[in-house]
């Protein structure tokens, strides 16, 4: 338990220092030469920018708390420049579909020059989510950079514009935060292992639902971090509508896991049924914003964040309700969920309410991206172990069954079901002879000393008929009992056990008016002969034994030398045999 609590602590540990780390890397993102928006104006497409950038009257100046609107076509960002500042080299925001970007650099003699990026053309900045422009040449006469964005389809890339003489990311505490942002990625990596192990023991749909969680996951952080640009440098308009296939597919993969992890009986059946219908409507809502984002563009980033607000309010009421019901699972969804809902929530209220500051909490997302897959993948482990247990437990009553199937209640010896199933799989372990042994004159016992001492006759008899490497006894019915042998002497294996039954019959059953004798008939197994084939052959040797005066054997294999001695004790048994054969 110490171990256990102490490993506990470490890894919270752990987890603060990542997550101070990764708040002071945040933090530094932008720096004190960053320049901030200082005023912004609406137009519209058919307008001249330059115009309207020299136009003082239409800018809104509010000072850091700018109430930005998207509803006009084209939104002007405008950036005060001091002498004394570095001047910047790059306009950084966060990505978002739009048509183009425009950037004028003003200077203090009225001087313009101007760039324009198509949205294609726009470069991914290794701030994770940003995308950058280079700005025209900016010299100590510049006063004024116009950042002009064509079709703004989200409040964020305005919010979060600013301009810098670096690109973001080559920092040391930049690179401090990819480094880290690298290890949440590979400790996302090793769960996929996990559920590779756990789906070949165990083949549940929610170990496959929870590997496409945890992959979607982990490539959310890759494309909303610096990563992809290291490695990739895709353009940013690609990683935008990237984030937002993958974040439907986030959310679809996880209402199905939480569809097929919650155990049964443990969830309302109504909340289990619409979970699905969650998971597809998620993922039509990103594939359909990512495909056509301009449709219904002022207000589309609004109606696709509220179009998720059902799903979080069916995932939440689901884990509620299965919790109430007493789920173990659900209380690993419960925690490892609580960063994500609180990053889905705050994106939510952000999202709707024009005057809040749209926030996506990515420093809070990447923290639960890690903390949901520990858990849910802590969670999978325990429901897996809990549904081996409850396999095992069937699995081993189910061949508990089988074998009280197969066993005679009575002698404890196999029955006929017994040698009908193992019949093939012993001809493969060279057994080479089959016996059939019927008691002599067993109506009498039951008739004349009643059933309860017929049933100590049997078990005696199964006593006498002791198995061994080399034999099989099974009781077929009634006083009927079935040997396979194997062995250069099976004859005399048979043998002795027939001529053993009226010694251990007598010493078990005392009291009987003579000595219970048996015959039996034996042949060798040959070829593929099946079951039925080889008994009717044996059979009919018991027949024929009983018919020659019964307590005897009469066989097809040969005799072999060390059954010379069998006649001599089957003399001694005869004569007492008798006498019971003349009571019935």
């Amino acid at each position: 338990m110490k171990s256990g609590s102490s490993f506990k602590d470490l890894t919270v540990y752990l987890l603060l220092v990542m997550l101070a780390q990764l708040g002071a890397a945040v933090a530094s993102a932008s720096d004190s030469t960053s320049i901030r928006t200082s005023c912004w104006a609406a137009a519209t497409l058919s307008e001249d920018i330059v115009a309207v950038a020299r136009d003082e009257p239409r800018w809104t100046c509010s000072g850091a708390n700018h109430q930005f609107s998207i509803n006009a076509e084209r939104v002007l960002l405008r950036f005060d420049i001091t002498p004394s500042q570095k001047p910047p080299r790059h306009l950084l925001s966060r990505r978002s579909a739009l048509e183009a970007v425009h950037l004028l650099a003003i200077d203090q003699d009225g001087a313009v020059r101007q760039t324009s990026f198509p949205a294609a053309a726009l470069r991914s900045s290794m701030a994770g989510g940003y995308f950058k422009a280079d700005l025209p040449d900016v010299t100590r006469t510049t006063r004024q950079i116009v950042a002009v964005v064509d079709l703004p389809s989200h409040r964020m890339t305005l919010e979060k514009a600013y301009l810098s003489p670096v690109d973001a990311g080559a920092s040391v505490d930049d690179l401090r935060l990819l480094l880290i942002i690298g290890g949440l990625a590979g400790m996302l990596v090793m769960p996929l292992i996990f559920n590779a192990a756990f789906y070949r023991a165990l083949r549940e749909p929610f170990v496959l639902w929870h590997s496409v969680l945890t992959f979607s996951l982990l490539m959310t952080i890759f494309v909303t971090s610096g990563l992809s640009v290291m490695f990739f440098d895709p353009p940013a308009m690609t990683l935008s509508w990237m984030t937002t296939l993958i974040f439907g597919i986030t959310i679809g993969s996880g209402s199905m896991f939480t569809y097929s992890f919650i155990e049964p009986g443990k969830m309302h059946p109504l909340l289990r049924r619409i979970l699905p219908y969650c998971a597809a409507w998620a993922l039509f809502l990103s594939v359909f914003h990512a495909t056509f984002p301009f449709v219904g563009r002022p207000i589309q980033s609004t109606a696709y964040t509220a179009a998720f607000a059902p799903v979080l309010a069916v995932f939440v009421f689901s884990v509620i309700d299965s919790l109430c019901r007493g789920s173990r699972a659900a209380r690993f969804q419960a925690i490892g969920y609580t960063p994500l809902a609180l990053v889905g929530l705050i994106r939510l209220v952000t999202g709707l309410a024009p005057w809040l500051y749209t926030a996506d909490a990515m420093l809070l997302f990447y923290f639960g991206c890690m903390f949901e897959v520990l858990f849910t993948t802590l969670g999978v482990a325990e429901r897996f172990m809990s549904i081996k247990r409850e396999r095992d437990g069937a699995r081993n009553e189910a061949d508990l069954l089988e074998r009280l199937s197969e066993t005679d209640p009575l002698t404890g010896l196999l029955n006929r079901r017994a040698i009908e199933r193992q019949f093939e799989r012993l001809l493969e372990e060279s057994f080479t002879a089959l016996a059939i042994i019927d008691l002599d004159h067993f109506k009498a016992i039951n008739d004349g000393y009643g059933h309860g001492v017929g049933d100590e006759v049997l078990q005696a008899v199964a006593v006498a008929l002791k198995a061994g490497p080399n034999v099989r006894a099974y009781r077929l019915g009634g006083e009927e009992f079935l040997l396979l042998l194997r062995g250069h002497d099976v004859d005399v294996q048979a043998e002795v056990r027939r001529q053993a039954i009226p010694a251990t019959v007598a010493n078990a059953v005392p009291g009987l008016a003579g000595l219970v004798t048996a015959s039996m008939g034996i042949t060798p197994i040959s070829g593929d002969e099946s079951f039925t084939a080889l008994y009717e052959r044996a059979d009919k040797l018991l027949y024929e034994a009983k018919s020659a005066g019964r307590n005897t054997t009469h066989s097809t294999i040969p005799a072999t030398q060390s059954s010379n001695s069998i006649p001599m004790v089957q003399a001694i048994v005869a004569s007492p045999a008798a006498a019971m054969a003349g009571t019935g």
